[in-house]
This record gives C-alpha cells, sequence and structure tokens, in this order.
C-alpha cells in the first residue's frame, strides 16, 4: 500500500510492505468446513461467497452487515457498481438467506445503508426477520450539493430473529449539555445533575443518532477505508444488542472497526474481507487494541454528546 503524504499530526494508520508481509501470516483462509474454536477472533481474508456454506450453524449472537450501498465506489481498486434496486435486492438476498443459517434463534442483526439501498434493504429483512427499527445517524461529512440537499444522513435496520432477544437500553444511554437547568419546588435538579464537568442529563438511546463523528484524519482510529464506520457506532450497537462472550459476525469486515470494537468490550468476533491490505489494517488496529482500549466518545459507562467531553 503506497504511502500517501501526511500532514505533521495526521493520526491515520498506515501501513509499510514489511508490516502486510508479517500481518498476512496471521489472517485465516478456509478450504472446507471448519469447528467454531477455528474461526473465533480471527479474520478471514476471502471473499464472502467462497465461506458462506462452511461457516457453522446457529453460532452468532449478532451479525453486523455494512455491505456495499446501491452506488458505484472503489474499495482498494475494487469497484462495486450500482444498479436497479431490484438487482441490489437480488444481490442482497443471494448472501443473506444463507447467512441465516449462522444465526442463533435469539441473535440481532442490524444492516447499514443509505436512502437509496434502505428500501432494498428492508424489503430482503422482511422476508425473513423481524424488523424493530430504522436507526438514522448523521454523518456529517463532505461537501454540500449544488442542484441536491447536502446526504448527511445514513440508516441503521434493527432486527431480530425471533422475540427472544437482548436489548440493553441503559447501556447505551446518551449524556448531554443541559443549556436550561430545570430546578424542582424544592431547589433540587429535576432529571439532570451538577458535576465537576458542568450540568449534564442522561438520556434513554433513541433511533436518532447526532453525537457521532466519521473517523478523519486526527483520530486515532482513522484509516484510509473510504466507508469506515467509527468505533462509537459499533460500541453502541454492540453494548445494547450482546452480552459479554457473544459471537459478532462481520462479512464485510474493512479496516477492522467491528473487531476492534468486539475486542475492547469483551465480545467474541469473526470478520470476513477480501481485501488484503483492509484485512492487515485489521489486525494492527487489534494489535493496538490490546493496550489502547478507549473508545472516542464512550467514558465512565455513558456515551457523551459530541464536543460535550
Amino acid at each position: 500500500m503506497a504511502l500517501k503524504p501526511r500532514a505533521p499530526h495526521n493520526r491515520t494508520l498506515t501501513l509499510t510492505a514489511a508490516e502486510i508481509s508479517a500481518l498476512a501470516t496471521q489472517l485465516l483462509q478456509l478450504a472446507g468446513p471448519v469447528d467454531l474454536g477455528m474461526l473465533c477472533d480471527r479474520i478471514l481474508q476471502q471473499n464472502l461467497f467462497e465461506v458462506l456454506d462452511w461457516l457453522p450453524s446457529q453460532s452468532v449472537d449478532l451479525l453486523f452487515l455494512d455491505p456495499p450501498y446501491n452506488l458505484t465506489k472503489s474499495f482498494n481498486g475494487e469497484t462495486f457498481r450500482g444498479r436497479s434496486q431490484g438487482a441490489y435486492g437480488d444481490w442482497l438476498a443471494s448472501w443473506f438467506r444463507p447467512l441465516l443459517r449462522t444465526l442463533k434463534p435469539s441473535a440481532t442483526v442490524y444492516v447499514c445503508g443509505d436512502w437509496r439501498s434502505s428500501g432494498a434493504i428492508l424489503s430482503v429483512l422482511e422476508a425473513h426477520l423481524i424488523v424493530r427499527n430504522r436507526i438514522t445517524w448523521e454523518r456529517e461529512k463532505g461537501r454540500g450539493a449544488k442542484g441536491n440537499w447536502k446526504n448527511c444522513a445514513e440508516d441503521i435496520w434493527f432486527s431480530t430473529v425471533s422475540e427472544d432477544y437482548c436489548f440493553h437500553g441503559d447501556a447505551v444511554r446518551l449524556k448531554r449539555r443541559v443549556l436550561a437547568p430545570y430546578r424542582n419546588a424544592q431547589g433540587q435538579p429535576k432529571d439532570w445533575e451538577a458535576g465537576d464537568r458542568g450540568n449534564y442529563r442522561l438520556t434513554s438511546a433513541s433511533n436518532l443518532w447526532t453525537d457521532l463523528t466519521v473517523p478523519f484524519w486526527s483520530m486515532p482510529e482513522n484509516t484510509d477505508h473510504p466507508t469506515q464506520k467509527p468505533e462509537k457506532l459499533l460500541a453502541k450497537l454492540l453494548l445494547a444488542s450482546s452480552n459479554p462472550g457473544d459471537l459478532v459476525l462481520d462479512p464485510f469486515l474493512g479496516s477492522g472497526t467491528t473487531a476492534v470494537v468486539a475486542k475492547k468490550l469483551g465480545r467474541r468476533f469473526i470478520g470476513i474481507e477480501q481485501d488484503l491490505n483492509y484485512c492487515c489494517l485489521a489486525q494492527k488496529r487489534l494489535a493496538l487494541a490490546e493496550t489502547h482500549t478507549a473508545i472516542q466518545g464512550y467514558d465512565d459507562g455513558v456515551f457523551w454528546a459530541r464536543n460535550a467531553l
């Protein structure tokens, strides 16, 4: 991977040729079915379609899916091309249906999309699972559009296999500054608390997220992957919909955010990614997570509103 010129304070993770050679030896490639023990906490450097039939059945507690959206985009030289809504839905179903076999009866599934792809995603999900909600999160990045509204929101569809599923709402509360602190008749704070850092209120997690920051050059989690999700986003999903020790599967791992957050939060993971450079970035991030366990925006057991800390 060619190194780009960087600004002096740029913290974007990069790889040298020597690192790629060393990290590639840690990746797994399957030639047939294997037991779950061989796959746990490993990254498979393969095309998803090559390994679909070899993944263990009813083993996954949480499935996180961040597939290419329905637009033409290059991923380190590999190009995914946009297509009609029907053709995109057929493509989704071609790998989603076989993945259902890997899910436990109590499993949760989250699928990322944008306005172009969400209709097809919903159609595929409704055919197989119980769709429970759509999270919309603010992706405040990029330039404005001259002939359209600026596209700065994405969706995450929340669905489950059955009525038997876990959801820990108290684990994903958001801490916000109180700008107009109201007190009751006795002069005590009403639904907020005063502290050394200021006045704050804990609010329940909603399906509208405005507290996320897309990784950029000054953040230590940043890579050159074009659609990298924030660690904070994955932390919300994993804390809400899994328990310590649960198994998380990400078949479109990219530069490894799901695996890294699973490791930081005490979950097991299986990641699948066909691009060697992205796999090696994920392995490098996993090694760094051995000693750097913090998740930006998550502190003291709560998520903080953007710029609140």
